[in-house]
């Protein structure tokens, strides 16, 4: 048996309003620090607090003591290997290339260089001479950005990711791995095509593939073809066994030893024209200082790839949270990408953030923990240092399915359209809005595009709240929705409204007509009926008098005979007139029907008593909220209606003492503590005719 079914909930107390639930509480006494004093506590430094900060921005110093080496250690290898043989021909984020390159390309475009003249020598010169400014370029933004994002990180600018909703991060990301997807599908046929960025950049690019199909290298096609079939039936593999196997086996960095293999072996690149990753270059540069004269004309491209860099990062970083069970801190995330980016410029690299393909290779191969990306960025220095030369014979086609491959999991949100439609039509709108616009507009205005869709589908809400009139389960203290449920009843003479949002100056008319519209009384026609009757009746007096002389009139006439035609004329017509007998106009009748009405409409008020405003899912009230309260009470309390607020948290009263809501006509009385404390006091003044009843006890 259900233990609900024999458990009793028996309660008796006095009936609070807020003023006597208060006084009966102790609120415990805070000490008030002036602002002085909390700034110098803020900037106050001590063991705790410098070890707390030291550790928040190497937190690498916090887990690497607990790692859990037998565990995690073996899928980390595996997985650091994997991904960096990954790393080696193409290492950043597919987007974020598409945008620095297109900053570079605008300060260093190919007319700059004349990289075209009839000389062959100097053709080659201005192609190093183009390609180096280009490279600056790209360590300059590599170093605006960072810094940008460090200073973002620094201000607490992490707070941004709460407005990146799930169904948002799982939109804008399915729109990257399409942008990803794309931009791969020319390596895997073998083709070439211009590079596009910007707006529409994926539809441009897979129209530019689409036209240039017919130059598919169809060797090329058969090796991409070969790995992804052995990609996808490895990785069947991998889940269907993972409880036996010690750690994943690592297709990807199998597939990538066997094709580089096979492609050296038959010389793929001169025999069938496969494009090969070529030439890696060795060695280290020199640090060198970014170019700070190119600041000024790439600051509004760099806060683009800052906040799409971010973007990405935070957005990869939550969905494997979700996945793994763990939290993000976005102002850490902001702190290491503005490090890695502006310490990184100085040896001229690019901007960094999270590759969705590599970090879906690392995951899917086991790595757990930084120790497999740290792995990840030894083998891309061991290579860029010895061994790059064994790498240069790799397909690309081959690295192209393996990214590919890798985008099966983000691809698979596909599937949230239709789970979506049924739990959630605004979750649904919010994806939709961040793929396409994420799709059409680019990453970065896309980005902007589905945040703004966000707030503003928040005030939407805010601005369109479920409006409902309570009643009560009987012989409880619950008080549910008189819609929902047939146990539920109205308490006779008693409304009780319900918002479920706070009441500001976006919504307060709403409210308002709602709470009329709900409870089917408007003060104000209450009112217009009343003076209409009133005015009626007083009219009806004065006709009433008016037909007793006409009465008079008509029997004097009916008396004299000669003087009929004469009074009658000028009193009343001679159609009213019935054997001496005056008849009622159908105008008149009509008047009667509608002043009965009238009264009905007015009684239809007079039933109901008490109107209880359901405050508990409110949250905050405005000055305009605080003025319609007013109002509400006010007018109510015309016809007769007494007006009380139930559940207010203390942040509500806190903003009606603040507003100066109080006043002689509405006193903190009106307050309850709970809806069936204001039932209950509301039943007890509509018996006894005053408040001076003592107070019932709930049961």
């Amino acid at each position: 048996m259900d233990v609900s079914e024999i458990s009793l909930y028996n309660v008796s107390r006095p009936v609070f309003n807020q003023e006597s639930f208060q006084a009966r509480l102790h609120r415990k006494e805070k000490l008030k620090s002036s602002r002085s004093a909390k700034l110098l506590q803020y900037f106050r430094c001590s063991t705790e607090k410098a070890k707390s900060m030291f550790i928040s921005f190497f937190p690498i110093l916090e887990w690497l003591p607990k790692y859990p080496v037998k565990e995690y250690l073996l899928g980390d290898i595996i997985s650091g290997l994997s991904t960096g043989v990954m790393q080696l021909p193409q290492s950043t984020f597919a987007v974020i290339s598409l945008m620095v390159g297109g900053v570079a390309i605008k300060l260093a475009p190919d007319e700059m260089f004349d990289v075209f003249p009839m000389n062959a020598t100097n053709t080659s010169e201005s192609h190093e001479a183009r390609d180096a400014m280009r490279v600056k370029v790209a360590a300059a933004t590599a170093f605006l950005s960072g810094i940008i994002q460090l200073c973002l990180g620094l201000l607490r600018f992490g707070f941004v990711v709460v407005y990146l909703a799930e169904p948002l991060v799982r939109g804008f990301t399915t729109a990257a791995a399409v942008h990803v997807f794309v931009s791969q599908l020319k390596y895997l046929l073998g083709i070439k095509t211009k590079r596009f960025g910007g707006p529409l950049s994926a539809i441009y690019t897979f129209i530019a593939v689409c036209s240039n199909i017919k130059k598919t290298n169809i060797t090329a096609v058969i090796v991409g073809a070969i790995c992804i079939v052995i990609l996808l039936g490895v990785k069947e593999l991998n889940d269907r066994c993972k409880a036996k196997f010690p750690a994943p086996i690592p297709v990807e960095l199998i597939v990538v030893i066997i094709s580089t293999g096979v492609s050296a072996a038959m010389n793929l690149t001169e025999n069938y024209k496969v494009d090969i990753v070529g030439n890696i270059p060795t060695g280290l540069r020199a640090p060198v200082l970014p170019d700070f004269s190119l600041l000024r004309e790439i600051f509004t491209d760099s806060i683009a790839i800052a906040i799409v860099g971010f973007s990405m990062t935070i957005s990869m970083a939550k969905i494997f949270a979700l996945r793994h069970g763990y939290s993000v801190d976005g102002n850490q995330e902001l702190i290491a990408l503005g490090i890695c980016n502006s310490v990184g410029s100085f040896f001229q690299t690019f901007p960094v953030t999270t590759s969705m393909s590599r970090s879906l290779v690392q995951e899917s191969t086991g790595g757990k923990t930084e120790i497999a990306g740290g792995l990840s960025a030894l083998v891309v220095l061991l290579v860029i240092v010895a061994v790059g030369y064994l790498f240069e014979p790799l397909p690309q086609t081959a690295l192209a399915a393996i990214v590919m491959v890798n985008l099966k999991g983000i691809l698979k949100q596909f599937l949230d359209i239709p789970f979506l439609w049924r739990i959630s039509k605004f979750d649904l709108a919010l994806w939709i809005v961040a793929f396409v616009a994420s799709l059409l507009l680019g990453l970065d205005y896309g980005l902007l595009v589905a945040v703004a869709f966000a707030i503003i589908t928040v005030v939407y809400r805010t601005q369109s709240p479920k409006y409902r009139i309570l009643g009560q389960i009987p012989n409880t203290d619950i008080y549910l929705d008189i819609e929902a449920y047939e146990e539920v009843q109205e308490i006779p003479g008693i409304k009780i409204f319900q918002s479920n949002a706070s009441l500001y100056f976006a919504n307060v008319d709403m409210y308002v007509s709602a709470l009329y519209k709900k409870i089917d009384i408007d003060p104000a026609a209450i009112l217009l009926a009343k003076k209409k009757l009133e005015g009626k009746k007083k009219a009806q007096s004065a006709e009433g008098r008016k037909k007793k002389m006409i009465l008079k009139l008509v029997n004097r006439k009916s008396a004299k005979g000669a003087a009929e035609h004469e009074v009658v004329s000028v009193e009343v017509p001679n159609e009213q007139i019935q054997n001496g007998v005056l008849s009622v106009p159908e105008t008149m009748e009509h008047d009667a029907n509608y002043d009965e009405e009238l009264a009905a409409f007015i009684k239809s008020a007079a039933d109901t008593h008490s109107l209880i405003l359901d405050f508990n899912p409110v949250n905050f009230v405005d000055s305009v909220g605080a003025k319609v309260l007013k109002m509400i009470i006010k007018e109510y309390g015309e016809i007769g209606i007494n007006v009380v607020l139930a559940g207010c948290n203390e942040s509500v009263v806190a903003d009606l003492n603040r507003l100066d809501f109080f006043a002689k006509s509405v006193t903190r009385g009106l307050l309850f503590h709970s809806v069936h404390d204001a039932v209950l006091r509301c039943q007890n003044l509509a018996s006894f005719g005053d408040g001076s009843s003592t107070e019932r006890s709930s049961s």
